[in-house]
């Protein structure tokens, strides 16, 4: 009896123990489940902004949909045409995701990309839903002043924008000329060249501070945002170009796509003709971080039957190894080198790509630097931007725009690069 008594006794604290077993259960799921993030996109849309949000927060460990926010029915699926002819391919459409729950929903700016956002019903829904609930939402560039001001939902917060559009506010928001502004739920933020400060905030928000100072060390973000980009530049020559700088960007399966559209964007901005080039078997390549789906101009056979002004590589990995192995792209670096013409790469590019091919011989360069013991010359690696003669490179995303001002300042000159450094809010 005793024993029996002591059984039941057992059984029943057993019992009694499993709802608050089960919950812990349930809590430790809920833990382990990743931050949802919406970023919708649509044409037009600011393909920096869109790239650098996704891939920040993918760091983080959130889970990422990129949802074009463009009416469904029409044959291109879902690509969607971004600024600076950037074709991208979503994950989705924002309609059918409109009754799921997001952590976060963060918008690019961009023109008419912010005004597209606008009018989509279903968005502005969704953003006005996760507003009253006290959900975090955010945008930056264009979008505060023509997507979240038009909606609403700026009134009574401190909001920063692009500056063009800061007259766009109304009386109910109080602007504040500041590269990111955080306000209770709402993050907004000023440009391209504070995508990543951006969404490091928006990190910040969801995980808190050590998080996104975690994900901030591999990115090699500016010490001192805002300020001008330094160039470390030896044995200085003169890029020549005659008429239209021609220049090819190749891109492949696990590019870094921070650094890859950088180079695109502000390139094209500052007017260049940037041909994209696949080194996979087809147009669409698949990037590193986010997979954004980014859809390149040609192949790179094409390409091998053009001249080009200047080549130059994003990094990632397995994207530079893919360029390594890729004879044609090779064979095409080794005629620019040659012929004594500009090329360049950031990140892994230099370490993976440059270096066994021998097109560092003799040449000070820098890369990511947990990749740089792999340089035979190491003595330039703490440099940021590196230029030796014909030669550029650079060392990872969060160096990637003053990368791609530094080729602009080469290719067209100073006043064309701080011009296109403000334009960005960079400096």
């Amino acid at each position: 009896m005793a024993m029996a008594a002591a059984s039941a006794s057992a059984m029943a604290r057993r019992a009694a123990s499993w709802p608050r077993l089960l919950l812990l259960s349930h809590a430790f799921a809920a833990a382990a489940e990743p931050k949802r993030v919406l970023v919708p996109v649509a044409d037009g849309t600011e393909p920096v902004e869109a790239a650098a949000t996704a891939d920040v927060l993918n760091r983080a460990g959130a889970r990422v949909t990129v949802a074009t926010a463009d009416p469904a029915g029409d044959d291109r699926g879902l690509l969607v045409e971004a600024a600076f002819g950037v074709k991208l391919v979503a994950d989705g459409r924002v309609a059918d995701v409109e009754g799921e729950a997001f952590d976060l929903i963060a918008l690019p700016g961009g023109m008419p990309g912010s005004a597209n956002l606008r009018d989509c019903k279903v968005l502005e829904k969704m953003v006005k839903k996760q507003a009253e609930q006290a959900g975090l939402y955010a945008a930056i560039c264009a979008a505060p002043a023509v997507t979240l001001a038009h909606w609403g939902l700026l009134k009574g917060l401190k909001a920063t924008c692009y500056p063009s559009f800061m007259e766009k506010f109304t009386a109910e928001i109080i602007p504040v000329n500041s590269r990111v502004v955080v306000d209770r739920n709402a993050v907004t933020s000023q440009g391209p060249a504070t995508a990543i400060e951006y969404a490091l905030a928006l990190v910040e928000q969801l995980y808190g501070k050590e998080k996104s100072e975690e994900v901030a060390g591999p990115l090699y973000v500016h010490p001192q945002p805002g300020v001008d980009y330094v160039i470390d530049e030896f044995n200085s020559v003169e890029w020549k170009c005659s008429g239209t700088p021609q220049v090819l960007v190749p891109v492949a399966n696990g590019s870094e796509e921070m650094e890859a559209l950088n180079l695109i964007d502000i390139l094209r901005r500052a007017g260049a003709n940037v041909t994209v080039a696949s080194v996979e078997d087809k147009l669409q390549v698949v990037t590193r971080r986010h997979k954004f789906n980014l859809i390149a101009d040609i192949m790179v056979e094409e390409a091998a039957k053009r001249e080009f002004d200047l080549i130059v590589m994003p990094g990632g990995l397995p994207g530079a190894q893919k360029f390594s192995s890729t004879k044609v792209l090779v064979d095409l670096l080794k005629k620019q080198a040659e012929s004594n013409k500009p090329y360049g790469a950031i990140c892994a590019s230099p370490a993976y790509v440059l270096e066994p091919h021998g097109l560092l011989k003799g040449k000070k360069a820098t890369s990511f630097p947990p990749m740089a013991h792999l340089l035979t010359d190491q003595s330039a690696c703490d440099s940021r931007v590196v230029v030796d003669g014909n030669l550029i490179t650079s060392k990872a995303p969060g160096s990637a725009t003053e990368f791609a001002l530094a080729i602009v300042e080469k290719l067209f000159g100073r006043e064309k690069a701080v011009s296109i450094a403000k334009e960005l809010i960079f400096m």
